[in-house]
């Protein structure tokens, strides 16, 4: 399949540390702007998750390095949605130098749905756990 990029944006001087690529706080910066497009290709949209009062909390994340990204560089993330649970979702990001295609990092998170006021995790809705089925099929069938 085809995969969309959740985020495109460029290096910026400032985003460099000392060593002179992209200090490891933009990397994650990145991966986040990509979870809020990746949610929203789900349903979990801005509107949905403030009318309804739920939110979304990262629980763990991975973060594997392949290449330096530096000042200039174009970065584009794609991201795939592998497994939902109840409560739960796991999915990945790919960070690629968007002139080389190489990857320059890979990030996978499990999230969990929340109600922000009572500050418990609750199930997604059926709505939700359909568009992330769906996904987790395609790239099932991707891979098969």
């Amino acid at each position: 399949m085809a995969r969309e990029a959740t985020y495109r944006g460029t290096v910026y001087p400032w985003h460099c540390d000392h060593v002179g690529h992209m200090n490891i706080m933009w990397y994650v910066g990145k991966f986040d702007e990509a979870n809020w497009n990746l949610f929203a290709r789900i349903g979990l949209t801005p509107s949905f998750l403030r009318e309804s009062g739920r939110g979304m909390a990262a629980v763990q994340q991975n973060v594997t390095y392949k290449r330096e990204l530096l000042a200039g560089d174009i970065v584009e993330i794609t991201s795939v949605v592998l497994e939902i649970r109840d409560k739960a979702i796991r999915f990945r990001h790919e960070m690629r130098n968007g002139e080389t295609g190489e990857i320059a990092a890979i990030c996978e998170f499990t999230g969990v749905h929340m109600d922000r006021r009572a500050r418990k995790v609750v199930p997604f809705t059926e709505g939700i756990r359909a568009a992330a089925l769906g996904q987790v099929a395609a790239v099932e069938a991707e891979m098969a």
